[in-house]
């Protein structure tokens, strides 16, 4: 099976689960309204058979709704979060169409119901619940077959730089995304291989690839090339067969909520500003207080047995307190569980790698489930930092990326965060600091508080299952 049909199977699929998770739906809510006396009995409820009409009407119209929100065209990688959300708006919204169109088509026929409004409510409820429970359950058997290189789309990556390398080590991580790189195409320079995957050609070279190698898909990874130079990539795949992807430059992060104004009638572009200014700025502020209070009271048993661990683990302070730069370049100390030994920075501030012998083996756990950040929460309290935000660097990191990462110190016109745009997205620890910051950047310019509860929730899903998807 090829993948593309492999695509076309699954959204069927999907369709059809919706359906049947649908009309289940109905029939729960059905009988939970006759068992249910509140806010009366249900003395006047029609038989089963009598809501046949009405059980189509719903059906199609969840199936409608879905359709025009792209719930049967999901991205590769699409957040469980999103999903979700657009879950809970296709189901609002596809039962008020069919609450809508039972009134007009039934009202004075023989299909005429009794449609309560708890029941609806209750529709509401089940099909929340079981739609989405159904889908997950679908996508993670999707997920476990593209793993095991069910129908895999074949790759073609262009260019041979870090963006290339960052895309190659993102696939290898996320065998579920069922993607296989036949290979890469450089433009210049001498490489003959990247990240173990052998560079096959030059791209000029690349009608003649695509064909010979049966691409399905081809990722562009020149984020700095000007647009002439993309222009003649694209000319050179062959649009109505493969799939072209574009890795943007810091240019197109800026420009992705662009309008157009006028000036006395000339066209102007007006680029969004950043969105995190005035009163949001006060709310933003609320919920990093009641949020970092609350995490305090609930997570104070799991810290305190943590910092027990710490102190039966390895000799030292339980607390490791280091500067670090936050809003407008102002530093601050960054209050952490201690996760490695007490020498570790004997010879000054070292980047922290995979495999870092000066981590303790405890600090190794709690690193990678983010525990050791945990302590973070009275920095938020205190003001020094957000619940979300781009992640904060030492003062000697940061005055080497402000050299040679463009725009790198608008990164600090915003509070430095626990979590991040960034790090949820897999650029955590040892990664490339550019794309890092173009991730920070669009938080930045596109903030949202569903945006930051969104963050927070597939951080907190990432330390349990440690997925992209999410």
């Amino acid at each position: 099976m090829d993948a593309r049909r492999f695509r076309t199977l699954f959204s069927i699929s999907l369709a059809i689960m919706d359906a049947a998770m649908a009309g289940v739906a109905f029939l729960v809510a059905y009988t939970l309204r006759l068992r249910i006396p509140w806010p009366e009995a249900a003395a006047d409820m029609d038989p089963p058979s009598g809501y046949s009409g009405v059980l189509a009407v719903f059906i199609g119209s969840i199936l409608l709704v879905f359709f025009l929100l792209r719930l049967y065209h999901l991205p590769r990688a699409s957040s469980r979060v999103d999903e979700f959300y657009s879950i809970v708006v296709g189901l609002t919204l596809g039962i008020l169409l069919a609450v809508a169109l039972s009134a007009l088509l039934f009202k004075n026929s023989v299909f005429e119901v009794n449609l309560p409004r708890v029941m609806v409510a209750y529709v509401w409820l089940a099909g929340l619940v079981l739609v989405t429970t159904a889908r997950w359950f679908l996508e993670l058997l999707r997920d476990a077959m593209r793993s095991r290189g069910l129908a895999p789309d074949r790759v073609l990556l262009v260019g041979t730089g870090e963006t290339a390398r960052l895309i190659l080590r993102n696939i290898r991580g996320s065998p579920f995304l069922g993607y296989h790189v036949v290979g890469v195409v450089k433009g210049r320079g001498s490489v003959e291989e990247i990240e173990g995957v052998p560079v096959i050609g030059h791209v000029d070279d690349l009608p003649r690839l695509m064909e010979a190698e049966r691409v399905d898909e081809v990722i562009i990874c020149l984020p700095n090339a000007p647009g002439e130079e993309i222009l003649n990539l694209i000319a050179l795949v062959q649009r109505e067969r493969v799939s072209i992807k574009i890795v943007p430059d810091v240019y197109d992060l800026m420009t992705a909520g662009v309008t157009i104004d006028d000036l006395g009638g000339l066209p102007l572009l007006s680029i969004r500003d950043v969105a995190l200014r005035g009163w949001k700025l006060a709310l933003k502020r609320a919920i990093d207080v009641v949020g970092s209070a609350i995490g305090l009271v609930l997570l104070s048993p799991l810290m305190m047995f943590i910092a027990l661990r710490i102190r039966l683990d390895s000799q030292g302070p339980i607390l490791f307190v280091q500067e670090r730069m936050g809003l407008d370049a102002h530093s601050f100390p960054m209050v952490k569980f201690r996760s490695m030994r007490l020498d570790a920075e004997a010879n000054g501030p070292g980047w922290t790698v995979k495999g870092d012998p000066r981590v303790t083996p405890l600090g190794q756990f709690i690193r990678r489930t983010s525990l050791d950040e945990l302590p973070q929460f009275v920095n938020v309290l205190l003001g020094d930092m957000s619940l979300v935000g781009p992640r904060p660097e030492q003062p000697a990191f940061v005055e080497q990326f402000r050299r040679r990462v463009p725009r790198y110190m608008e990164r600090l016109r915003e509070k430095a965060g626990i979590t991040g745009w960034a790090q949820v997205n897999g650029l955590r620890g040892d990664t490339s600091i550019e794309e890092r910051t173009k991730y920070d950047l669009w938080y930045i310019e596109n903030w949202s508080v569903w945006l930051d509860i969104k963050i927070l929730i597939r951080t907190v899903l990432r330390i349990f299952f440690d997925r992209s998807a999410y």
